[in-house]
């Protein structure tokens, strides 16, 4: 008989999947240019509450300016990311009261809290700057952090009650060494992703079209394409290290196969991006894969360490 989730578990799992769709509707917000659908921060076109039109603005806003659908887009990303600060304070709250002497859940809870604040404060000055490349990368990046922190406490709290925490023997450990090393080199790859992004906008801006926005980035979509095939060659030798030896554990094989497929997958998008013109559907695919292969890589990383060894 399944054993029925706490109540931890199931506000950790809530919070987790929320922000996951947070970075989901932050590539929205990209992808369609409204990341300055509000010229100001932390309100909109000076008010709480967004304008019903260009009439209503309050001196000092240039009507030109107004664009109800970027508007819209970009107010609704900020009240997710509030709620989603008000989730992880929740859960944060809900560490402390059930898990108060398991620091591998209530520490990284609270980390994930502390960048929350720090996300909305960066997500300030992404504005104040005009979607500076570096800014926006570091806000992608924080978000990534985030989610891994969310996912670190979420996957422990259902093996802290047993031993499933411990490392059984050395039989593991270059997996979860291997996962994490693949964790850093997504990481980065993801930001030099994140770098073409900022200046294939910066192109589109200063006029050049968006077929061939890409070819005006430079090195840094060179090293974003190398980057890939090296992410792809280690998600190919962790599912092989899986295969030699560790074939009879089903959780670790399915994971692994699901960060191979995840990386294909990225592959293929960065592929019909740079041949189909940048669809605004491709980028946000791109991003939202992103994060769910790093995601899956965490889980990885998570349960080579924590989950119990097969009988």
């Amino acid at each position: 008989m399944s054993r029925r989730l706490t109540s931890f578990q199931v506000l950790a799992l809530w919070t987790t999947a929320t922000t996951y769709f947070l970075i989901f509707v932050g590539g929205l917000v990209r992808a369609s240019g409204a990341g300055l659908g509000c010229p100001d921060w932390p309100r909109c076109f000076g008010s709480w509450i967004p304008p019903a039109s260009a009439a209503e603005l309050p001196p000092g806003f240039d009507p030109s300016q107004f664009n109800a659908t970027l508007m819209w887009t970009e107010y609704l990303n900020r009240v997710l990311g509030a709620s989603v600060g008000l989730l992880i304070f929740a859960t944060l709250v809900s560490a402390l009261r059930n898990h108060r002497q398991v620091p591998r859940i209530v520490w990284p809870t609270f980390a994930a809290l502390v960048l929350v604040g720090f996300e909305g404060w960066l997500g300030g000055v992404v504005v104040e700057h005009e979607l500076a490349p570096w800014i926006v990368t570091v806000h992608l990046l924080v978000a990534l952090v985030i989610v891994s922190l969310l996912l670190y406490a979420t996957v422990f709290a259902f093996f802290a009650a047993g031993a499933g925490h411990r490392l059984h023997g050395q039989l593991r450990r270059p997996l979860a060494a291997s996962a994490l090393v693949l964790i850093v080199v997504t990481l980065g790859q993801i930001a030099l992703g994140a770098q073409v992004r900022g200046g294939i906008d910066d192109a589109i801006i200063h006029g050049t079209s968006r077929t061939l926005a890409l070819a005006s980035v430079g090195t840094y979509d060179l090293w974003h394409r190398e980057s890939a095939l090296v992410v792809l060659g280690g998600a190919i030798l962790i599912v092989l290290l899986v295969r030699a030896r560790h074939r009879f554990e089903r959780a670790l094989v399915l994971i692994s196969y699901l960060v191979l497929t995840l990386v294909v997958a990225q592959m293929l998008l960065g592929v019909t991006m740079a041949y189909f013109a940048l669809t605004p559907p491709a980028q946000v695919a791109h991003l939202t894969a992103s994060s769910l292969l790093l995601g899956a890589e965490t889980m990885l990383f998570l349960l080579a360490r924590w989950l119990p060894a097969s009988e």
